[in-house]
């Protein structure tokens, strides 16, 4: 069940639609089509994969429930080069040693006049989108992982009676722009970030739900077969290396440290072009070094390793989903100092330094600690389906009792 924070005690707004339906991994789950539209849209962004997987993992479960799903890109709907722009703004300040912290401790975390002032004109270009995509296929859903599409979408509620807005947020501490009065409900994955969305909005309606994950993480090899299929001496010591979509941080020193310690390694680049060919160039002169760039085979490289080492994030979640330890990079600023305190406070997780010397000796000294693995999942979807459930019937979206 989802840990309502302060419920408004929103009822059902409809009757029951029954019939099984099947969410990650095959858990079964009721269905609801509330409405004659029936649909939800979820919104994303596209800095980084982090929403786009959440995005994922929610649909899922959506459609699980009998409703139609689609999926924009809230960057992309701006128009023109606005999105493209925006990342590379992003990019640019997170390249800036201590830029991004300041900008995102400073002004997003308080919501400073420039951060407002950034939402103001982001949603002066989503908004008339938002509200042409809304009246050509209507929704009774809207589902915002990504800031800038829950601003968007509060500020055209009111032209579309019945909609449901909810806001997904994953960050430990959510900031100004996620947090809009014209919000249904917040989901968020601890009582921390609650607390934060009560900052700006004290009377929010909230519920504390899993992390969900995409269903082929509930489903993994065991480590043997991952092993074998990878050509991994089962008695080895081998780390899965990665570092988000970006590939931020000293991954190739940090590789090359790990094999030259008799460490097997599967280093992923992500869309880090430059950082997938250095890899692969690594990957020809030491053997241990398995390189990757974007790739859908992460539950497999999990499964085969022994330890994760990646920087805070989605990844996090699929880890602890597969049974591994972690040992996080301190790489992301901003939200993702944030974040990483958040997954520390889990357990199952270290911290390293960022240089390699510091990190690889982190890295050998967690895998002289942690144990071999005794199951092939460490958590089913069941958690999440039932969170994710009862937290839609708080907003009217599920089946009556």
């Amino acid at each position: 069940m989802p840990d309502p924070v302060g419920a408004r005690g929103t009822g059902p707004r409809t009757g029951p639609r029954t019939g099984p339906g099947t969410g990650a991994a095959g858990f079964a789950v009721p269905t609801a089509r509330p409405r004659p539209s029936g649909g939800a849209l979820l919104l994303t962004g596209s800095l980084g994969m982090g929403h786009h997987v959440m995005a994922q993992a929610c649909a899922t479960s959506l459609e699980a429930r009998q409703m139609r799903v689609r999926t924009l890109d809230s960057l992309r709907m701006l128009g023109g080069p606005g999105g493209r722009l925006g990342e590379a703004v992003f990019r640019g300040m997170v390249g800036v040693p201590g830029l991004y912290d300041a900008f995102h401790f400073n002004q997003l975390r308080t919501g400073g006049r420039i951060a407002t002032a950034i939402d103001a004109v982001s949603s002066r270009f989503l908004v008339p989108r938002m509200r042409d995509e809304l009246t050509t296929e209507p929704v009774s859903l809207v589902v915002s992982i990504f800031a800038t599409g829950a601003a968007a979408t509060s500020r055209v509620k009111a032209d579309f009676p019945g909609l449901v807005t909810v806001v997904f947020c994953t960050d430990v501490c959510p900031h100004r722009l996620w947090v809009h009065q014209n919000t249904d409900l917040y989901l968020v994955t601890s009582r921390t970030a609650a607390r934060y969305v009560r900052r700006f909005h004290p009377s929010a309606e909230i519920a504390v739900v899993p992390t969900p994950v995409r269903a082929p993480f509930y489903d993994p090899p065991t480590q043997r077969d991952a092993r074998l299929a990878f050509g991994i001496p089962l008695d080895g010591r081998c780390v899965l290396l990665m570092s988000g979509s970006w590939g931020l941080g000293p991954l190739v020193e940090v590789a090359e440290a790990l094999a030259t310690a008799g460490v097997w390694v599967f280093a992923v680049a992500g869309h880090n072009a430059k950082l997938a060919r250095r890899l692969a160039a690594l990957a020809e002169r030491e053997h241990r070094v398995i390189p990757f760039g974007f790739t859908d085979r992460i539950p497999q490289l999990m499964a085969a390793a022994d330890l994760v080492v990646t920087s805070s994030g989605d990844t996090c979640s699929e880890a602890r989903v597969v049974g591994r330890d972690l040992l996080l990079l301190d790489v992301v600023p901003g939200h993702g100092r944030d974040n990483l305190q958040g997954e520390l406070e889990k357990g199952g997780a270290e911290v390293a330094g960022g240089d390699p010397r510091s990190l690889t000796r982190s890295a050998l000294a967690a895998l002289e600690r942690v144990h071999p693995p005794t199951r092939r999942v460490a958590r089913g979807p069941r958690e999440w389906e039932h969170a994710f459930g009862a937290a839609l019937a708080q907003v009217g979206l599920t089946p009556g009792r």
